[in-house]
C-alpha cells in the first residue's frame, strides 16, 4: 500500500558534487540596468450589457398544511432516506422518527434532511428528541398541530 518507507528516495547513496547552501549568487555582469521599462498596453475594457430589471418573485402567504397529507416515516436504516426524499420533493411534510435508528445512522439521516431543505428551502422542526418534522417551501405546520405530533396523537390517515 505504500505506508512502509522503501527508501527509493533517499539522498544518502548519491555523492553531492558540490555542497548545498541556503546562499544565492547574482552574476553582476550579466545585469543590464540602462534598459528602460518597456511599455505595457492597457487592458481593454470589457463590453458592458445593459442591466435587465429583474423582479423579484411574489411573496405569497404560508400554505397551512393539511394534516392528512403529512407522511409519517420510521426508517431502521439510512437506506430509506429516499422515501423521506421523494416525499419531501413532492411538496409534501414530511415526519421523521427516529426512534429505531442506530445512534450513528440517526445522525447520517439528519444530515442528509438537513441537505434536503437546505437544498429545497424547506424547513426543519425537532418535535422530540428523535423526532423531526420537515415542512417543503410555502408550507406551515400549526403549533397546535405540532403538539399534536409531538404527544403522539398524529396518525398518518393515507
Amino acid at each position: 500500500m505504500g505506508l512502509v518507507d522503501d527508501g527509493r528516495y533517499d539522498r544518502g547513496h548519491e555523492e553531492p558534487s558540490a555542497e548545498l547552501t541556503d546562499d544565492v549568487y547574482v552574476d553582476e555582469d550579466d545585469v543590464d540596468y540602462t534598459e528602460e521599462p518597456s511599455e505595457v498596453a492597457p487592458v481593454p475594457q470589457a463590453r458592458r450589457r445593459p442591466r435587465v430589471a429583474t423582479v423579484p418573485p411574489k411573496q405569497h402567504e404560508p400554505e397551512v398544511a393539511d394534516l392528512s397529507r403529512i407522511v409519517s416515516v420510521r426508517p431502521r436504516s439510512y437506506n430509506e432516506a429516499r422515501v423521506i426524499g421523494e416525499n419531501f420533493r413532492d411538496g409534501v411534510p414530511v415526519i421523521m422518527n427516529l426512534s429505531d435508528m442506530e445512534d450513528g445512522e440517526d445522525k447520517r439521516l439528519v444530515d442528509f434532511a438537513a441537505g434536503l431543505i437546505f437544498g429545497l428551502r424547506g424547513n426543519i422542526d425537532r418535535v422530540s428528541s428523535k423526532v423531526f418534522l420537515l415542512c417543503p417551501p410555502g408550507l406551515v405546520v400549526g403549533p397546535e398541530d405540532k403538539e399534536r405530533i409531538a404527544s403522539g396523537g398524529f396518525f398518518n390517515q393515507s
